[in-house]
């Protein structure tokens, strides 16, 4: 019986990952991987933290857990696949089932056949087509090579300044691990927020934190030029003019699949840039397959097609493409959520599904959003705060998205929210979900689970909230809401908005009613720390007549606006 002749281009996530699938379900084929770098299967999502100084042996990035160096050798030992490194890729031959490497240490080039082929090229860095781009001092944390300069950077403590451009994932992540070696960080984003995953006022309260740190971050503004001198960076000109003095810039504005490879061998490239894969991971050539950040995916909640960039994603694709092309096409990936989390300092920071801003932009005008802050735990127990936004949908109830941010623990409440997106969820199934509790790990009530008891509220009627964003919108109109603080008179002297409020504790609402307006219209705004009394106050004001009574949702720890103390 003849061996199965498999070749994998690129060797981070997706393809070894494809590579090591196959060869668990096909012990004879022969397992050709090829990489253009010296390094293999590298994590590079630890990339900021190998730069912040969290570990500091290089080699962790790429070993097994058990500390064995991922490099040929072990591929070759370990898994019998011959992976070849320094090795580029200069042309596929889909006619002939060939592609042509070239050898980088030798310049040498040869060819090498396929029965199937898998793509796994990545995605390059996006750098900005402006004046001065080529000086010493400009780089980005894509590869290795970029993580050791930036190691480097840290270790040898000889720059004070530095600009990051671009406030995503990377961006953000690179801030703390530069800011954590004592250099002076300046964020600069184009779009009005950092973390473009979250809505707008999720966002403020990631960059306020951020600002707390020691930060500074300047949104709303591009890079007009790199400045220099003797070829080495001195400075960032803005588009508004402003000169930011800098010896290091890192550019994180995104990235672009890498797909040159496969345009030019004549496979279909979709809206995203990305190759158009099916379920299967199959290219337009069926003998050709594909996975992680060169592919576009399915979005599974819009059913649009996206670029989604993660780690994650790229070796679950890689899976499916190593058994598909072993056993022919019998697993599937179903698409993406695009669900994505940050560490920012003692902050986490992610999201899943449909953001506010992305539901409006696909179209969406079915929407509900709820705010929850509350602790991820008990007080006694060190609680951290968690601050999240769900989405759902107001006719059939399934949850859409789900944003959290806060010092408490964001990545349960985003794995949990994936769950439920996944299977469809609605909200009248989320409400009573039996979830692990003992007081070391949560509230009795689990945050995610108030999180779905408050949008039951409100798509019943009985919770009448409004955003921070539309009470600060209201006050900037000229509106004269009566806004009412229902938290004690110590927590109102520590922390305070500043809006025009009246401060009346909730303890003692029901026997001050007289001191709110006897006009029954009159529109009245309820909050405290975090709008579980602010809740029950609307409940009281409606119970006596009052019938315009709302609920600043997520109270003072969701306003993401300058507060007076």
């Amino acid at each position: 019986m003849k061996k199965k002749k498999i070749v994998v281009i690129g060797g981070s996530a997706a393809g070894p990952k494809t590579a090591a699938k196959a060869r668990r379900l096909d012990e004879h084929a022969e397992i050709i991987l090829l990489q253009k770098d010296k390094d293999l299967s590298m994590a590079s999502c630890g990339y900021p933290y190998y730069v912040g100084g969290v570990f500091d042996n290089r080699n962790e990035l790429i070993s097994t857990p058990t500390g064995v160096v991922r490099d040929p050798r072990f591929f070759l030992n370990a898994k019998g696949i011959d992976a070849r490194t320094e090795t580029e890729v200069i042309a596929i031959d889909p006619q002939n089932h060939s592609v042509t490497c070239k050898h980088l240490a030798t310049g040498d080039v040869d060819t090498v056949n396929y029965d199937k082929l898998v793509i796994c090229t990545g995605a390059r860095p996006v750098i900005p087509p402006i004046p001065g781009n080529d000086l010493k001092g400009i780089t980005t944390l894509q590869s290795m090579i970029d993580a050791d300069f930036l190691r480097k950077v840290r270790d040898e403590k000889s720059i004070k300044k530095a600009v990051v451009i671009g406030g995503g994932l990377i961006g953000i992540e690179t801030c703390e691990a530069l800011h954590l070696a004592g250099i002076d960080i300046t964020v600069v984003e184009l779009a009005p927020q950092l973390l473009t995953f979250l809505d707008w006022e999720m966002a403020e309260i990631v960059e306020n934190h951020v600002r707390a740190k020691g930060a500074n971050v300047i949104t709303n503004n591009g890079v007009a030029a790199f400045l220099g001198e003797n070829g080495q960076l001195t400075g960032v000109k803005l588009a508004n003019g402003t000169e930011l003095p800098c010896e290091l810039a890192v550019v994180a504005i995104g990235v672009r699949p890498n797909v040159a490879l496969a345009q030019e061998a004549g496979l279909s490239i979709g809206s995203t840039g990305g190759i158009v894969v099916n379920e299967f991971m199959q290219t337009s050539d069926p003998d050709i397959y594909s996975a992680g950040d060169c592919v576009e995916s399915y979005n599974m909640i819009t059913g649009k097609k996206v670029h989604a960039p993660m780690g994650d994603l790229a070796n679950l694709q890689g899976r499916v493409a190593g058994e598909n092309i072993i056993l022919g096409n019998s697993v599937s990936f179903p698409g993406v959520l695009q669900t994505g989390i940050c560490k920012v300092f003692d902050f986490s920071a992610g999201s899943t599904g449909l953001t506010e801003a992305t539901a409006k932009n696909r179209g969406y005008d079915t929407y509900e959003t709820v705010v929850n802050t509350s602790p991820d735990k008990p007080g006694f127990m060190g609680a951290g705060l968690l601050i999240s936004k769900m989405l759902a949908d107001k006719n059939t109830g399934k949850i859409l998205g789900v944003q959290c941010v806060g010092t408490g623990n964001v990545s349960k409440q985003l794995a949990t929210a994936t769950m439920a997106l996944t299977g469809g969820f609605t909200v009248e199934q989320l409400i009573n979900l039996d979830m692990p509790y003992s007081p070391p790990f949560s509230l009795a009530i689990d945050h995610f689970v108030a999180t779905a008891h408050l949008m039951q509220n409100k798509l019943k009627g009985r919770l009448q909230g409004i955003s921070p964003c539309l009470v600060h919108e209201k006050l900037e109109n000229n509106e004269k809401p009566f806004i009412l603080d229902v938290r004690g008179p110590d927590e109102y002297e520590q922390m305070r908005l500043g809006i025009g409020e009246t401060l009346i504790p909730s303890g003692v609402l029901r026997q001050r009613l007289d001191e709110l307006p006897q006009d029954k219209e009159t529109e009245i705004i309820c909050y405290c720390k975090i709008s579980l009394r602010g809740y029950e106050a609307q409940l009281v004001l409606n119970a006596y007549g009052w019938k315009n009574v709302k609920v600043m949702e997520g109270g003072v720890m969701a306003w993401p606006y300058p507060r007076e103390k």
